[in-house]
């Protein structure tokens, strides 16, 4: 394959009360906080049409992962057999993009959306958000 490289241009940047990776849980159900999303005013008019109660999926770079690991422990536990990181929900991959479905909780102002809960580490950059759509949606 030929190599190739591609430019992100993060839209946004996660506000937790997550300060540290030991802070983070695996999945948002499993404990995460609410934070905010602090998008930046270059892309206040990509939110047009959210609104509090929808879900929407969330991608962020997991900015302090390890990107050289192929294989790895499942959750971490070492009784889990290895595993490639493409079969699991690592942070730790070749492209460490995280996916967070979570709610709209509260938008009190252009660019700030209260979301619920993630897991996402305080800092960690946004690269994108899109709808959760079922069968009868077609945006």
């Amino acid at each position: 394959m030929k190599e190739a490289q591609y430019l992100l241009r993060p839209v946004g940047v996660v506000s937790s009360l997550l300060k540290s990776l030991e802070d983070c849980p695996k999945q948002g159900w499993e404990g995460a906080p609410d934070a905010w999303l602090e998008i930046d005013p270059l892309f206040a008019d990509a939110l047009d049409g959210l609104v509090v109660g929808s879900e929407i999926i969330v991608l962020t770079w997991l900015h302090e992962s390890r990107r050289d690991l192929l294989k790895v422990h499942p959750r971490g536990d070492p009784d889990n057999p290895l595993r490639g990181v493409f079969a699991t929900r690592s942070p730790d991959r070749p492209n460490p993009v995280g996916l967070h479905r979570v709610k709209i909780l509260d938008m009190p102002k252009p660019c700030r959306l209260r979301v619920g809960p993630l897991e996402a580490l305080n800092g960690t950059p946004i690269i994108d958000i899109k709808p959760m759509l079922d069968e009868s949606e077609a945006l």
